[in-house]
């Protein structure tokens, strides 16, 4: 769920501000390429006021997934990705309701309800047993690392006292094994976390 190859920041009164300039790293760290960086935020800024050209449009998820290469003297990544992580709130909650005016607001709840539920039934297989393994000269994603991590998330539906913020989730890191966890399979179900905590605030 990194972002380097590797969210526009919460402004009092502002949120639909896209910023396209961050402090830049340290010299003993790697940041953002910031030509990268200043072109995404540029086209979801054409997208968000409606001046994109057809098919160039940007969603939330396009923006959860953006990775950008990393150089010295690139920008900050903890400015960018919390940057990032708003944009992607934008994006989201102009797209639900969109959605809440095209389905209705009662099918769309029933369609969170069916990707809760779909999350659910995951959460509940075995440990060890959540997702697909990758092959056995392949490496993937810790089995225990995940399955810790989902034991939370799945007390976190049981009690929203104990919840996570979508940051959290995007942002989690799991080292790697041989015959590990299919990546794809973790990350998609990540992603429908992230869109069920956006959904449900």
């Amino acid at each position: 769920m990194a972002r380097s190859s590797q969210r526009p920041e919460k402004n009092s009164g502002q949120n639909e501000t896209v910023h396209t300039a961050f402090p830049l790293a340290t010299k003993s760290q790697l940041g953002y390429h910031q030509e990268q960086v200043d072109s995404f935020l540029a086209r979801a800024r054409s997208t968000y006021e409606g001046a994109g050209e057809t098919g160039s449009g940007m969603s939330a998820e396009e923006v959860r997934r953006a990775a950008f290469a990393v150089k010295r003297g690139g920008y900050a990544a903890r400015y960018v990705d919390a940057a990032m992580d708003r944009l992607e709130e934008v994006f989201f909650e102009r797209e639900r309701r969109a959605e809440m005016r095209a389905l209705g607001e009662d099918a769309w709840w029933e369609e969170t309800r069916e990707l809760l539920s779909e999350v659910r039934g995951r959460l509940h297989r075995p440990r060890g047993k959540r997702f697909r393994r990758r092959g056995i000269f392949a490496t993937g994603y810790r089995r225990s690392q995940v399955d810790a991590f989902l034991d939370r998330v799945a007390e976190m539906f049981e009690n929203r006292e104990l919840g996570f913020t979508p940051a959290e989730v995007r942002d989690v890191v799991f080292h790697s094994q041989w015959r590990g966890y299919d990546e794809d399979q973790v990350d998609a179900l990540l992603d429908a976390v992230v869109e069920l905590i956006l959904s449900t605030r």
